[in-house]
């Protein structure tokens, strides 16, 4: 069975990867330093791939009964963090890309959900949207 992407996860997306590309660009404007901006990317790549399990854990955690639930969306929680913290870690040892960098590459995750409204509204073009509320944006 193929589901559909979620809409606010693929809108999240667009937000991480615009703003990797926004950071990029002030990036390269500073300093050309391809270590730099492999930790970036790297960065950008960890929170796509973590708001993809974030949706995912959501969704299949929402299903199940209250107590199950926090613990499995417990679980799923310390899972992204130890990846995140395991990613940075072994780039902390290595010399190909920044760690620092990385990690503000993964902030973009957090930049996203901010400007979530404002990525909804431009992909919904001038026609007015509602959220299931009815508040209109």
């Amino acid at each position: 069975m193929k589901r559909k992407i979620d809409q606010t996860l693929l809108e999240l997306w667009l937000g991480i990867l615009a703003y990797g590309a926004v950071f990029e660009i002030v990036l390269l404007f500073f300093s050309r330093n391809p270590a730099y901006s492999i930790g970036l990317w790297i960065g950008v790549f960890l929170a796509v791939a973590g708001a993809f399990h974030m949706w995912w854990s959501l969704d299949r955690g929402l299903d199940l009964p209250e107590k199950e639930a926090v613990k499995s969306l417990g679980a799923q929680n310390i899972i992204r963090y130890a990846v995140l913290v395991l990613v940075i870690g072994a780039l902390m040892f290595v010399d190909f890309a920044n760690p620092i960098f990385a990690f503000c590459g993964y902030m973009g995750m957090k930049v996203s959900a901010y400007l979530n409204p404002l990525v909804h509204r431009l992909r919904a073009g001038k026609k007015e949207q509602e959220i299931s509320d009815g508040t209109a944006l």
